[in-house]
């Protein structure tokens, strides 16, 4: 606990890697009575301008080369993503939160779409032959179907919440 408590308490994409288990009462601990807890997540939803095909197409490839894909995955759409603070609420450290959401679209070369994709736990724990095989047929179709750029359409969400206990 800090000697003098915290305004505000600020996750970027990483709330939920925090442990579930002390997230929230660590931080309303750090917080003062009134301060707010602020955490921004980021879901890549369905639409934009060639994302559902692609996404489609490449859950195809997923399923060839990750055993651990889901068979028949999709997108949601952004009205079907829940705003959701029951953990908070629940903890009764924490009042209702407001939710403030961006849906925006962000082109990729193929280049910069692997670059991407190798940032994701997932793809950097396959074995080399299965990464090497995945990211080449990735490339491959963005190059030949998409014309070297696909564009992903994602959620951004800033979830506010005011400690209250």
């Amino acid at each position: 606990m800090p000697a003098e408590p915290f305004d505000v308490v600020f996750s970027a994409t990483a709330f939920h890697w925090i442990d579930p288990a002390v997230r929230v009462s660590k931080s309303a601990d750090a917080l003062r009575l009134g301060g707010l807890l602020a955490t921004v997540g980021t879901h890549h939803i369905a639409g934009g301008t060639w994302t559902e095909a692609f996404f489609a197409e490449i859950q195809k490839l997923y399923e060839r080369f990750d055993p651990s894909t889901p068979p028949g995955l999709r997108l949601e759409g952004a009205e079907d993503i829940p705003e959701d603070d029951r953990e908070l609420t629940s903890s009764e450290r924490f009042g209702p939160a407001s939710f403030y959401r961006y849906e925006w679209e962000l082109p990729y070369s193929t280049a910069d779409y692997l670059d991407l994709l190798l940032t994701y736990s997932g793809h950097r724990a396959l074995p080399d032959a299965q990464q090497s095989a995945l990211l080449n047929s990735i490339a491959r179709l963005i190059d030949v179907d998409y014309g070297g750029q696909v564009v992903k359409r994602y959620l951004t969400e800033l979830r506010l919440a005011e400690r209250v206990r």
